[in-house]
């Protein structure tokens, strides 16, 4: 494969984002377009999706932005139609959106909890996936990142739908990278660690005195800037990971190596 000279990672592609609205999703629609990309930003928030559409055209980048709950899939359906209608294919996807959940023990986590993580976070990826899949098959193939998590790597005590919703992106991604590789699609994850987020913000919030532990158990003792993790999912995206296929790219400052 003959890799493009262009500095830019991502120069000449349509790019889409879930959970684009805030936190890792916004950083990634901003280094996306840094790196050349034209971008359908995706999420339920239109009020961040508008601003930040704005921000990015003003600056001279191509964006749009359509608002859609990646669990519908009606919704996943008319955002990737938009892509491609704008800007006649779609050759990159990260499917960031997810959702988490007050830590609770197993046998106290009620259904409706442990169905709405899982139907964000895994039924959510899948949906994205197929509709992707599809508009990539018909232009040659395409490159998808799907986030996980360190949680989909390793478990903690009392987030048990959270663990397992993320060790089942790991899984899709891998069916779907063995499936799809020989048709010029590569599907890749990212496990970020602990990430400066609405989600993370919330939690420590209310549980103050996890900051603490959480940097005293990283080699690198702090917590990631949303753009360090953005930039990981860039590169998988561009042709320069292009014999990068059905991995997991840890990006959690060294915490699963301990």
């Amino acid at each position: 494969m003959t890799l493009g000279t262009d500095k830019s990672l991502l120069a000449g592609k349509s790019a889409l984002i879930t959970g684009a609205s805030s936190g890792i999703g916004a950083a990634a629609a901003r280094v996306f377009c840094r790196e050349g990309a034209s971008v359908t930003l995706v999420a339920r928030r239109e009020a961040q999706l508008a601003a930040l559409t704005a921000e990015l055209r003003a600056a001279g980048h191509r964006a749009q932005y359509v608002v859609a709950d990646v669990t519908r899939t009606e919704d996943v359906a008319r955002a990737v139609r938009e892509a491609v209608t704008v800007y006649g294919r779609l050759d990159a996807a990260f499917n960031n959106a997810g959702i988490g959940a007050q830590p609770a023990p197993m046998h106290l986590l009620d259904e409706e909890t442990y169905d709405s993580v899982m139907d964000t976070n895994v039924r959510g990826v899948w949906n994205c996936m197929r509709h992707e899949i599809r508009a990539m098959l018909a232009t040659g193939g395409g490159a998808i990142v799907n986030n996980s998590s360190t949680a989909g790597l390793v478990a903690t005590p009392v987030t048990a739908a959270y663990i397992a919703s993320k060790h089942a992106v790991l899984g899709l991604t891998k069916a779907a990278a063995c499936e799809y590789a020989a048709q010029g699609i590569r599907v890749n994850a990212i496990a970020p660690g602990s990430t400066r987020s609405e989600m993370i913000d919330a939690w420590l919030r209310e549980n103050p005195a996890m900051e603490e532990v959480l940097l005293a158990s990283a080699p690198l003792p702090r917590i990631a800037a949303p753009a360090e993790i953005a930039e990981s999912a860039a590169w998988l995206c561009s042709d320069r990971a292009s014999f990068v296929l059905g991995t997991t790219l840890s990006v959690d400052g060294g915490w699963t190596t301990r």
